[in-house]
């Protein structure tokens, strides 16, 4: 599947993902693969998604249609965004949106995380979104990012080296997962400083 993280740091944030795609026990890795990079970029956006390989261009097409006027710049924001995407998701790209008969809503099928200018995010499939104050991830090696970001970010200085030491835990443990790995950062508002 993947590992993505997301970490803020003073005045800065950090996306880092690993480059490895995988159909079943089939591996793709980034020397065969053109479009390898899982960080996409919507204006001031940087997002990671994982699940389906087809979420990639699905949602590069969505979110840049200024019908759907994709706003990730807020929590709530988001959230709105997330509602006028799944009827586009459904008609236009044939999303199969049933999941488990015990879900309460219909899923999206996509969870990512993501960073702008005013912080670090998380979305998922049942539409939640979550503003995070230090780091999370997603993906199959999530947990082994998770604990290693844990164990540094009061060590570290730099939300880069933070999200550097998530996604290379989650590349060396996790099957799914594989260096090299791509990064974006973006300076932070002053009124979003941690």
């Amino acid at each position: 599947m993947s590992t993505i993280v997301v970490v803020r740091k003073g005045q800065t944030a950090c996306i880092a993902a690993d480059t490895l795609t995988t159909f079943g026990d089939t591996r793709l890795d980034n020397t065969l693969d053109r479009n390898h990079s899982k960080i996409q970029t919507f204006g001031k956006t940087h997002m990671g998604i994982v699940g389906s390989a087809a979420h990639s261009l699905v949602t590069e097409r969505a979110f840049n249609d200024k019908e759907l006027a994709a706003d990730f710049s807020s929590r709530e924001a988001s959230f709105d965004t997330l509602i006028r995407l799944h009827p586009i998701l459904k008609e236009n790209y044939f999303l199969n949106s049933k999941d488990a008969d015990e879900d309460p809503y219909e899923t999206s099928q996509i969870d990512a995380v993501f960073v702008n200018p005013n912080g670090i995010f998380g979305l998922f499939s049942l539409r939640e979104v979550y503003e995070y104050t230090r780091y999370w991830a997603v993906g199959s090696g999530a947990c082994y990012a998770l604990g290693a970001m844990h164990a540094v970010y009061d060590r570290y200085k730099s939300a880069r080296d933070i999200a550097r030491a998530g996604a290379e835990a989650g590349a060396t443990f996790d099957t799914s997962s594989q260096l090299p790995l791509t990064f974006k950062t973006v300076r932070l508002r002053e009124s979003g400083k941690q």
